[in-house]
C-alpha cells in the first residue's frame, strides 16, 4: 500500500511537471530572470536556517563515521550558501538560449526554415551528496525553460528540503508554475526506480555521484541519460614543461579539493623532467599528506615511502588525498596511458612546445583538455555557465560542463505561402 501510495506520488509530480514545461516553454526571459533574483534573495535571507538544516545532516554524517570529503561535500557554511545565491545571480545575468535562430536559410522553392533552440522538457536530477546541487540545477532548468524534479541523496536529506522550501516560495504570485520545480523527498530506494520509468514524461535523466550511483541509473533507466562515470583526470609533465609552473598546476590539481570528479588522479612525468621534478614535487605532495603510489621508475627516483603502484591504480577514481605517478618516456606513451586508463573526463599537459601541446589536444579523448593549466577548471561557473546540472563524458547531445545550452534541443521552424510538395 505504501509503496503505490508513494508510485501515484512520483506520477503526478511528473504529470504536473510535464504541464509546467509546456508553460515554462513560452515565458518571457524577463520573467524567469525576475524569480532567479527572487532565490537569490531568498537563499541569502535564510542562511541560518540552512546552515541550521545542515548540521542535522552533519550530525549523522559524524555519527556514521563518513569520511572527510564526503563530509566536505556535503557541509553548507556562509561561503557557499553565498555562492549558491551567487550562481542563481549569474545565470539570471546570462544570456537565454531559449528561442536563438541557430541557422537560418530559404529553400529554392520558398520555404524559409529556422533552426531555433527551444528547452528539453522534463529534466530529471538524481544526485548524492552536495546540497548546493539543489539550487544550481534548478536555476539552470528554469533559465533553459525546463522542469526539473529533483532526487537528492538521504545523506543530504534536511539540506536539500530546506534549499528547495526556500527556492519553491520564489515561485509564489509568479507566471512560473509551482510544479515546474519539484523535490522527491522519499529516501526509498523504490522512489528512485519510480523516477527511472517515467519516459512518456521526463525527457532526461542526469545523475551527480558516485560511480555505482551512475551505474543503476544507466542500467534502469528507461530515459535517455547524460553521464559521466568517473573521474580519473591526468596532468602530463613534459620534457619541455615549466616545472615551477608544472609544480603549481600539480599540487592545485590534486590538493586543493581532493574528492571532486576533476581533481588529478594520475601524474604522468617525462623520463628527463622526472629526476628534476619528482623529489622536490613529491616532497610537498606528502607534506599536504597525500599518499604516493609510484611505477618502478619513480619509487627509483623518490626511495622514501612511496608505495608500489598496480594495475589498478591506474584506472582509480580515489577522492582523496591519493595519487598515481608513472614516468613515461615521451608524449605518445603519455597520450596511450591517458587513452587507455583515463574517464575521458579532463587531462591536461605542462610544456612550453606549442607543437607538442596541439599533438596532445588532437589525441587525447577527453570531454575538456587544457594546456599549461589545473584540470580543477571543469566546472560549470569556472566555464562562465553559471553552474552546471553535471559534467558529461559523452559524445552525444553533450560533452563536458553542462550549461544553458546542453539543456536546450532544437527544432525546425518552416515558414511558406502555400507551397505542396509535388
Amino acid at each position: 500500500m505504501v509503496q503505490n501510495q508513494l508510485t501515484q506520488r512520483i506520477v503526478r509530480m511528473a504529470q504536473e511537471a510535464k504541464q509546467a514545461a509546456y508553460v515554462l516553454a513560452g515565458i518571457e526571459t524577463s520573467v524567469k530572470n525576475a524569480v532567479l533574483k527572487k532565490m537569490a534573495q531568498n537563499i541569502l535571507s535564510h542562511q541560518k536556517f540552512l546552515i541550521a538544516e545542515n548540521q542535522k545532516d552533519l550530525k549523522e554524517a559524524q555519527r556514521k563515521h563518513d569520511a572527510n570529503v564526503l563530509v566536505d561535500r556535503l557541509t553548507l557554511d556562509d561561503k557557499r550558501i553565498q555562492e549558491m545565491a551567487r550562481c542563481l545571480s549569474d545565470t539570471a545575468k546570462l544570456k537565454d538560449p531559449v528561442g536563438e535562430a541557430m541557422e537560418t536559410f530559404r529553400r529554392p522553392n520558398g520555404l524559409l526554415i529556422k533552426k531555433v533552440r527551444v528547452p528539453i522538457g522534463v529534466i530529471g536530477i538524481i544526485f548524492e551528496s552536495r546540497p548546493n546541487v539543489t539550487s544550481d540545477c534548478i536555476g539552470l532548468c528554469l533559465k533553459s525553460g525546463n522542469a526539473v524534479i529533483l532526487k537528492g541523496g538521504k545523506e543530504a536529506y534536511y539540506s536539500n528540503q530546506a534549499i528547495f522550501s526556500v527556492l519553491q516560495k520564489a515561485l509564489k504570485g509568479t507566471l512560473i508554475p509551482m510544479g515546474a520545480i519539484q523535490l522527491v523527498s522519499s529516501n526509498d530506494r523504490q522512489a528512485v526506480h519510480v523516477l527511472l520509468g517515467l519516459d512518456q514524461y521526463v525527457d532526461v535523466v542526469i545523475p551527480r555521484g558516485g560511480e555505482g550511483l551512475i551505474h543503476f541509473v544507466a542500467q534502469h533507466s528507461t530515459i535517455p541519460v547524460i553521464k559521466h562515470y568517473k573521474g580519473v583526470c591526468h596532468t602530463y609533465v613534459s620534457e619541455f614543461a615549466d616545472l615551477n609552473k608544472a609544480h603549481a598546476i600539480c599540487y592545485n590539481a590534486k590538493v586543493q579539493r581532493p574528492g571532486v570528479c576533476n581533481a588529478m588522479e594520475t601524474m604522468l612525468v617525462h623520463r628527463d623532467s622526472a629526476i628534476r621534478f619528482l623529489p622536490g614535487m613529491i616532497a610537498d605532495f606528502k607534506k599536504a599528506g597525500v599518499e604516493i603510489r609510484g611505477c618502478p621508475m619513480t619509487r627509483k627516483i623518490v626511495k622514501s615511502d612511496i608505495k608500489k603502484a598496480t594495475e589498478k591504480d591506474w584506472e582509480e577514481e580515489y577522492l582523496d588525498l591519493i595519487l598515481s605517478v608513472r614516468v613515461v618516456n615521451n608524449l605518445q606513451q603519455a597520450i596511450d596511458h591517458i587513452n587507455m586508463f583515463g574517464s575521458h573526463h579532463s587531462d591536461a599537459i605542462v610544456t612550453e612546445d606549442k607543437k607538442e601541446a596541439e599533438a596532445f589536444l588532437k589525441s587525447v579523448d577527453s570531454a575538456c583538455l587544457y594546456v599549461n593549466a589545473s584540470t580543477r577548471f571543469t566546472d560549470g561557473y569556472q566555464f562562465g555557465f553559471g553552474a552546471e546540472v553535471g559534467i558529461s563524458t559523452d559524445k552525444l547531445h553533450a560533452r563536458g560542463p553542462m550549461g544553458l545550452e546542453e539543456l536546450t534541443t532544437y527544432k525546425y521552424l518552416v515558414y511558406g505561402k502555400g507551397q505542396i510538395r509535388q
